[in-house]
């Protein structure tokens, strides 16, 4: 379901994100050069005003609390080298004008300069519905390109906490997976309800490269916790010994789901899985003499194994197990005609 997702994602994003898409296209053709962004009134506009009232400074940092105290656009302006605690949102019309200027002044390229200030006239738009046309109108005079637009706007809806927003931006094919880690940490930590399907498509459609072993053990709980098999087939693309750390995590995550009838179903698809001969060593280890024989049901898990694959065949495994779990067996029993299950 995820990797469907995931295509229809780099295929196109929303109609109306796509009609954006191509009116920004289209502007770049005939980009206009007389705007100067350093001069501050050229790019905030004196009649508008300033957006960062008390209500909106409230907002903002409510959602960096909620978001590990980190937004994205803090992270966006740690690179440019601004580093001032708390330098957005801006206090005031002086705030804005300070922030303005170390915009202007930081040693980065021109576009990630124009890239900033459209984020905060996104701000302003947001402020005012009915002139909601102040980034349009900046990224076109000043040449903003598309892809700046998409990713930082992208950036806006991830710190605005509209998610699914912030996915047909920032899985544009146009894109490159630029704090690609941050991204798939947030979607996972603010998924509601065991639903991870915003960061699972993220990650699929975008296939970035994890960089930090903490995001790849976020990553792959989330698809653990959602699909057994594709949690396998995932530690099997690793590389050793994240391979067999990844791996005996599934073991937990499975064994340690909150329902009954959530344990049980899943374990049943783990132990019915074709491990090869590692991974066959590992399970029993894990469950047997390693962190996992502490779970609930190890021993009876990896009983369960050995009945599948036809390796215990005396029946008196059989006959210890009850209640679910014997429902589990049979369930086995009959979906193989009586053949011993996968064997690795």
């Amino acid at each position: 379901m995820y990797i469907q997702q995931s295509r229809s994602l780099r295929l196109g994003v929303s109609t109306q994100t796509q009609l954006q898409h191509r009116r920004f296209a289209a502007n770049e053709v005939n980009m206009a050069t007389a705007l100067d962004y350093a001069q501050f009134h050229q790019v905030f506009r004196p009649d508008v005003g300033s957006p960062y009232d008390q209500h909106l400074i409230r907002e903002v940092e409510a959602n960096r609390k909620s978001m590990n105290g980190l937004l994205f656009i803090d992270r966006v302006l740690k690179a440019m080298g601004i580093t001032k605690a708390k330098v957005y949102p801006p206090r005031g019309e002086n705030g804005l004008h300070a922030l303005h200027q170390q915009i202007c002044a930081a040693k980065m390229s021109t576009h990630h300069k124009l890239s900033v200030l459209y984020y905060l006239l996104l701000d302003h738009d947001d402020a005012h519905p009915e002139r909601a046309q102040g980034a349009y109108t900046f990224a076109f005079q000043a040449g903003v390109p598309t892809k700046y637009q998409l990713f930082m706007q992208g950036l806006w809806y991830m710190d605005r906490r509209q998610f699914p927003l912030a996915l047909e931006h920032l899985a544009h094919p146009s894109l490159l997976p630029e704090f690609s880690d941050d991204i798939i940490t947030t979607l996972v930590h603010q998924a509601e309800n065991n639903d991870y399907s915003l960061a699972l498509a993220y990650y699929y459609a975008v296939q970035p490269v994890i960089k930090a072993s903490e995001t790849l053990e976020l990553l792959f709980g989330a698809i653990a916790r959602t699909n057994v098999i594709e949690a396998f087939n995932f530690t099997r693309a690793q590389s050793e010994p994240a391979r067999q750390q990844l791996f005996e995590q599934l073991i937990a995550s499975v064994l340690g789901g909150a329902a009954s009838q959530d344990i049980t179903t899943r374990s049943s698809e783990l132990v019915g899985l074709h491990f090869d001969s590692s991974e066959e060593s590992w399970f029993h280890d894990y469950l047997t003499t390693g962190e996992g024989r502490k779970l609930k049901k190890a021993k009876d898990t990896v009983m369960m194994r050995l009945l599948v694959t036809g390796q215990y065949r005396s029946g008196l495994g059989e006959k210890q197990m009850a209640g679910q779990w014997g429902v589990v067996l049979q369930g086995f029993k009959q979906g193989m005609g009586g053949r011993a299950a996968y064997q690795a």
